[in-house]
């Protein structure tokens, strides 16, 4: 860990480390501080709840994210082919990075409640520029009069698609594996929202 970092950013890093590696429910104050190498007491100079920590550490995956998006629609002109990237970028990043997803949208960190006085944007600020980039496509593909709608539907969709392939689910059903049928189902909720794609 590079010990130069602010110490808040350090705890943030070991944070992500360890959602990643072990699950929400091994991130504590306490275990994050011995693993950063600092006194117990020194994340809450920073984090003065742990539901403030795990916002900090949500963050971090939607910034991860919205990367991940912006590289992917890069050189993309086209609407629906921007979506077609960011619904594949969405779900790949739901079954690759499982803990952080699912940290990401918890209902409690989401509702912010309490966490005005942190000092920090209420994470669920940082669901907006992803939302509001998927209306703006979906009302330049011209699919719809009521654009927030139907990106919300299409938003609810792929969620749905990577939560129940995580869970395997649709695998079950579907009796398939792979990387392809998770990219035809991408491809089926953007039809289902958006029309078939022009051939």
């Amino acid at each position: 860990m590079d010990q130069e970092r602010p110490l808040r950013e350090r705890l943030i890093d070991v944070g992500v480390e360890l959602v990643l590696t072990e699950g929400t429910a091994a991130v504590g104050l306490r275990e994050i501080a011995r693993r950063a190498g600092v006194s117990h007491g020194a994340p809450r100079r920073h984090f003065p709840t742990h539901h403030a920590l795990l916002s900090a550490i949500a963050r971090r995956g939607f910034e991860d994210l919205a990367a991940r998006v912006g590289a992917a629609i890069a050189g993309r002109t086209s609407p629906r082919a921007r979506l077609r990237a960011i619904a594949q970028v969405y779900v790949g990043y739901a079954l690759e990075r499982r803990g952080m997803f699912e940290l990401m949208f918890r209902h409690d960190l989401l509702d912010s409640t309490g966490q005005e006085d942190t000092g920090q944007p209420q994470l669920r600020t940082s669901t907006l520029p992803l939302f509001e980039l998927l209306v703006s496509l979906v009302s330049a593909c011209g699919a719809t009069a009521d654009a927030e709608v139907t990106a919300a539907a299409l938003w609810a969709n792929l969620h749905g698609v990577a939560q129940l392939w995580a869970f395997g689910s649709l695998p079950l059903v579907l009796g398939a594996d792979g990387e392809e049928y998770v990219g035809r189902l991408v491809d089926a909720a953007l039809d289902a929202h958006l029309g078939a794609a022009a051939s």
